[in-house]
């Protein structure tokens, strides 16, 4: 089974069309939450998902679109976009996010937004941070999102180790325990704009990062002419 695994796409619309074509052929659409946020176009990105039968879990962008979260702890240019989206949404999309859960499995694998510890709000940077999680999940992998940056942490016996990723990297499904992130399709941060995904290949027992380009300027102007903040709109240039 192939399956297109995808985070923080961040109401971005054409990076979302891009990574789904470059990944084809795949089975199923697994995505770990921060769909809306930032981005122009949320109504339009969960439409996509909503055709594709993606399933996964919410974000905390997601849950403060939605009034499940206050937005107290987001900076002001993440709320001033998270308020627009709860603005403009349509009931459908509301009610898609609201039946999201903030943590599933697909055994072998745990889905989750932030960490096993905290689906909302932790993000797995480091190897200790990673070491203290392995605990708390059971199955033999978890995807996780938030951070923007695709990483592979492993355990080896009471340690975890980081993984060095890259476009293109391929890593092995081979038992040992890994908490693993995609990356981020809208809004990449690890200083490559080019929208950022992970194919998962259950049979040939693989994870493959991919790296696409898409037309960000298309989403900037978009972004412009409906009043998002404008460091969200440069930083895409820089995937920063």
């Amino acid at each position: 089974m192939r399956i297109a695994v995808l985070s923080d796409i961040h109401g971005n619309l054409p990076a979302l069309e891009a990574v789904l074509e470059a990944l084809k052929p795949y089975d199923a659409i697994w995505q770990l939450g921060d769909i809306v946020g930032y981005g122009p176009q949320p109504d339009e990105v969960v439409a996509r998902l909503k055709a594709e039968g993606a399933t996964g879990v919410r974000g905390n962008h997601d849950s403060a679109a939605i009034g499940a979260l206050d937005t107290d702890a987001f900076n002001d240019d993440a709320r001033a976009a998270v308020e627009w989206t709860a603005e403009r949404i349509a009931p459908a999309t509301r009610d898609w996010l609201a039946a999201l859960p903030l943590r599933t499995e697909m055994k072998p694998f745990t889905l989750v937004h932030g960490s096993p510890r905290d689906p909302t709000w932790e993000y797995v940077y480091s190897a200790g941070v990673a070491r203290a999680n392995f605990a708390l999940f059971e199955t033999a992998y978890c995807l996780v999102g938030h951070t923007h940056v695709p990483g592979v942490f492993r355990q080896r016996g009471s340690r975890a180790e980081a993984v060095q990723i890259g476009p293109g990297t391929r890593h092995p499904l081979d038992g040992e325990r890994l908490i693993v992130n995609p990356g981020s399709v809208g809004q990449p941060r690890d200083g490559d704009p080019r929208a950022s995904a992970l194919l998962l290949d259950t049979d040939a027992g693989t994870l493959d990062w991919r790296r696409v380009a898409y037309p960000l300027e298309q989403v900037q102007k978009l972004m412009e002419r409906e009043q998002l903040p404008r460091r969200l709109a440069a930083r895409l240039q820089f995937g920063l």
